[in-house]
């Protein structure tokens, strides 16, 4: 059964971020700095065991802690990373963050954890609207399904999610944590209301 001190969290920096005009979503600067900062400062209250997906400015990246990149070539999107932190760390339970997403719940790591159980595949945030499919927690056994999925040429996240046993986890108290800055000017509209 996974808890705050067994899970593993991985931060997902590692897409081309076109829709921020390429510039690399984890590093642009809100309220004065990286959004990444922003995102490890609440996963960091919660949880030591903190690494970072990146495929480009993995040295920049490295100020913040252990980075590795994707496998698969050609930006695959979260399940490339979700694919390379299965390989790369050794914890049976992997959780899941994107580094657009600054306002994360403060109660995350225990929430998703401890909605799991011992037939849980994966366990999805949900803001009482949509399920956040790159808010998520990932028990290690998905590793062959997502292979094959991913040896297919499937990307789209959910399908994934459909073919394994999975739970969402109600945030619905807490709507607005799940806000994605996608584009230049979502990020200044953000940075305005801090």
């Amino acid at each position: 059964m996974p808890t705050p001190d067994n899970t593993s969290w991985v931060i997902l920096a590692g897409g081309q971020a076109s829709r921020m005009g390429g510039n690399d979503k984890g590093l642009v600067t809100l309220a004065g700095r990286a959004m990444i900062e922003h995102v490890i400062d609440t996963l960091r209250a919660q949880t030591s065991a903190i690494t970072i997906n990146a495929n480009r400015n993995q040295d920049t990246y490295r100020q913040y802690g252990k980075v590795f990149g994707d496998h698969i070539k050609n930006y695959p999107g979260p399940l490339g990373g979700m694919h390379a932190a299965l390989h790369h760390l050794d914890s049976e339970w992997i959780g899941f963050v994107p580094c657009d997403c600054p306002a994360l719940p403060h109660d995350l790591v225990a929430r998703m954890s401890s909605a799991c159980d011992s037939n849980t595949d994966i366990a999805v945030a949900h803001d009482g609207e949509h399920i956040q499919p790159v808010v998520t927690l990932v028990n290690r056994r998905i590793l062959p399904k997502l292979e094959q999925f991913l040896e297919n040429g499937d990307r789209k996240i959910i399908l994934l999610y459909r073919q394994c046993n999975m739970i969402t986890v109600d945030f619905s108290d807490q709507p607005n944590a799940f806000v994605n800055l996608n584009t230049p000017e979502e990020l200044e509209q953000f940075g305005q209301a801090l």
